[in-house]
């Protein structure tokens, strides 16, 4: 099982980081093990700058390669949401020496993913989204705001990737994102439903 992530698919979230806005998906990877098993997430010893980003997932049904626009749509079934932690720190110094992410992206308990619900329950293409902190909104955000497309981005990675049944794909973050710490909880929400309830360690 792959999980494929989309960086930079909100412009505000691309704004906020000081990133340049990309004129194609921006694309990285977590290995299987990046999974959280369980509710409680542990904060790595090798950072001291984990941030939270929310973002709607994609379970791919079909596998493919080289597919089209018009026939993306019959490559996933269901949609979830999930949080992509990021060590911040180690990512900038990755980032300043022009090497990859993925020590950043990529550790143990990086990849939180909720429950997994029928895409025909949503209107994809202005779906809400949001997360809070302690109770406190962080992150609000809609697809409507996504620069590309769930079937943008399957149309793109499918060129390099062929997509297996069961591969994740991490559509990107809206803006807001930030720092967590010992004893915050996290919960997310998929328009009016909570999927999501995360207690950091």
């Amino acid at each position: 099982m792959k999980i494929i992530c989309i960086g930079r698919n909100y412009s505000e979230h691309a704004k906020e980081l000081g990133n340049e806005i990309p004129d194609r998906p921006v694309i990285f990877m977590k290995p299987d093990t990046a999974v959280l098993k369980g509710s409680d997430f542990y904060i790595p010893e090798f950072s001291d700058d984990i941030h939270y980003e929310l973002e709607v997932v994609v379970k791919i049904s079909k596998g493919g390669k080289y597919i089209q626009k018009e026939s993306a749509h019959k490559h996933y079934e269901e949609i979830g949401l999930g949080i992509d932690f990021t060590a911040r720190d180690l990512q900038s110094d990755l980032k300043s020496k022009g090497l990859p992410w993925e020590l950043a992206k990529g550790f143990d308990g990086s990849a939180v993913i909720s429950s997994f619900f029928k895409k025909e329950k949503f209107n994809l293409e202005s779906l809400n989204f949001s997360l809070l902190k302690n109770k406190e909104k962080v992150q609000d955000g809609n697809t409507q705001d996504m620069m590309f497309s769930i079937d943008d981005i399957i149309t793109f990675v499918s060129q390099y990737f062929t997509l297996r049944v069961g591969d994740l794909i991490f559509t990107g973050t809206p803006k807001g994102v930030g720092k967590v710490n010992e004893n915050d909880i996290l919960e997310a929400y998929l328009e009016e439903d909570k999927v999501l309830d995360l207690r950091i360690l």
